[in-house]
């Protein structure tokens, strides 16, 4: 069905919208939420590219929010983590414009359903904690593929601090910064790769208005709100909009 530009306009900015307010309140999901949300209207390269500077801008509000110093002590901490998470999203990101439009549809949908139907049901993913080198590779690796190719690390990186049983202001800092370098590289990954462009770029620099005002209401809710509830719902939309499209893709 063809949207009119305005409808594909307020469309967007909704989505940008409610993925500030739960980044604001959760300190996550705002790529998982823009690209299930985009994608369901927009060519799915396209809505990867409208979500990259939403996401590099609002990640820099949040890793910068407890001071520079703190940001940059997570740096060094966890070095390991960013380089080998930056690197593959650089060649992850290649891959998106030689893949069929279908496979990008299932590569987005899969795995956000499966995240969403899993934290659902209430399983926790958790990353061995032993050797803790080989699991922030092991976090950076998966995160950094599914980052090239849909903007979404978030899924290895908290299993990750869930398994060094990070407090709530360090998961909060730790996720701002990794997703901050991570939406540094995704933006430069995909300058390279072509999917950022003069042509899709502008949608992305609008969105950046909805989504820090979204995340600017995330905050204020933050202390108000049932945050489980609120958790339960964000999850619930992200498994209906990831199913709609798998069978996007299945319907190509």
């Amino acid at each position: 069905m063809y949207l009119p530009e305005i409808w594909i306009l307020v469309a967007a900015g909704g989505v940008a919208l409610f993925a500030g307010v739960v980044k604001g309140a959760v300190g996550f999901a705002m790529p998982m939420i823009m690209i299930s949300g985009l994608a369901s209207f927009l060519p799915a390269e396209q809505a990867l590219a409208g979500l990259i500077l939403p996401a590099l801008v609002t990640n820099l509000i949040q890793a910068l929010r407890q001071g520079l110093s703190a940001a940059w002590g997570t740096v060094r901490d966890y070095r390991a983590l960013l380089i080998v998470l930056c690197g593959t999203i650089v060649v992850a990101a290649q891959l998106v414009p030689i893949l069929p439009q279908a496979v990008m549809l299932l590569l987005l949908g899969v795995p956000i359903v499966a995240f969403a139907l899993s934290q659902l049901a209430g399983l926790q993913l958790r990353i061995p904690a032993r050797r803790g080198g080989r699991a922030e590779i092991m976090a950076g690796l998966v995160g950094g593929f599914f980052g090239g190719i849909a903007g979404v690390w978030g899924p290895p990186v908290i299993a990750l601090l869930i398994s060094r049983a990070a407090d709530k202001r360090e998961s909060v800092r730790v996720q701002g910064v990794v997703y901050l370098l991570g939406s540094v590289m995704l933006l430069a990954a995909h300058l390279r790769s072509g999917v950022a462009n003069a042509t899709t770029l502008p949608l992305s620099v609008v969105l950046t208005v909805p989504a820090c005002l979204g995340m600017w209401l995330g905050f204020a809710l933050q202390d108000r709100l049932d945050a489980e509830r609120f958790r339960k719902w964000t999850l619930i939309v992200l498994a209906l909009t990831g199913v709609n499209l798998i069978r996007r893709a299945l319907t190509f």
